[in-house]
């Protein structure tokens, strides 16, 4: 899942983000609702949740909150403050929040939240993904692939996850590397122009050193695809 972060507690914001990333999401943060309100409108990446601290500069996350839903934005909205009374909560969920948190809070709950939000969007996968021959967990990281003589189950990275699951999510569709990159990476990490190929060659190492041949296949000038079907021993 990618994560809009709006936060200008750094300290904060880090342990947030460190989180977030270690749960496996992609989580792009910034410190002010304007730079919010920019990247919600941006091309470079769709988001599905939004995590937004109620006292920001240049725009507050209540106007965020009313900015997002007047666009006509469906993401779950998740408000942090350390306001606390319940007026200030009704204000909060009637500016568009899903849900409220306040501060001091801790990680966990803040974790329990945005998989009951994750839950209710219309986005919403199953904790376990499956597309043709491979089942992935998303809470492990294991990939169980059926072949026609065995079954076998490998543990992926956290990124090989992300790349994996996004495939899975659109079998046999051509994915651009741009629209990967867009995906998988964080605007923070500002990642190379050949990530996205190193990555999916890292993956495919992987699925042969268990002696599989790649699913993933190379589709000159337009990006990458998944055979859900190609599970086959080398």
């Amino acid at each position: 899942m990618r994560i809009l972060l709006v936060e200008d507690e750094m300290d904060l914001a880090r342990s947030i983000q460190a989180v977030l990333e270690g749960q496996g999401h992609v989580v792009d943060h910034c410190v002010s609702g304007q730079d919010g309100w920019v990247l919600l409108g941006s091309d470079q990446a769709h988001y599905d949740l939004g995590i937004l601290d109620w006292m920001l500069p240049e725009l507050s996350g209540l106007d965020l909150c009313r900015r997002t839903r007047s666009r006509g934005l469906a993401l779950p909205l998740l408000l942090l403050t350390a306001r606390n009374e319940t007026a200030d909560r009704v204000e909060g969920l009637d500016a568009g929040a899903d849900d409220y948190l306040s501060k001091p809070f801790a990680m966990e709950e803040l974790l329990a939240r945005v998989r009951a939000l994750q839950r209710r969007h219309p986005s919403y996968r199953a904790p376990v993904l499956e597309a043709g021959c491979f089942r992935l967990d998303l809470a492990t990281g294991q990939l169980v692939v059926t072949t026609a003589t065995a079954e076998m189950s490998i543990e992926l990275s956290t990124k090989e996850q992300q790349l994996m699951s996004y495939l899975m999510d659109h079998p046999g569709q051509v994915i651009s590397g741009s629209r990967l990159r867009n995906q998988l990476w964080n605007l923070q990490q500002d990642p190379i122009s050949n990530v996205v190929a190193a990555q999916v060659r890292l993956l495919r190492r992987k699925l042969a050193a268990h002696g599989l041949a790649s699913p993933i296949e190379t589709v000159p000038s337009k990006g990458y695809r998944l055979n859900p079907h190609a599970a086959v021993l080398l």
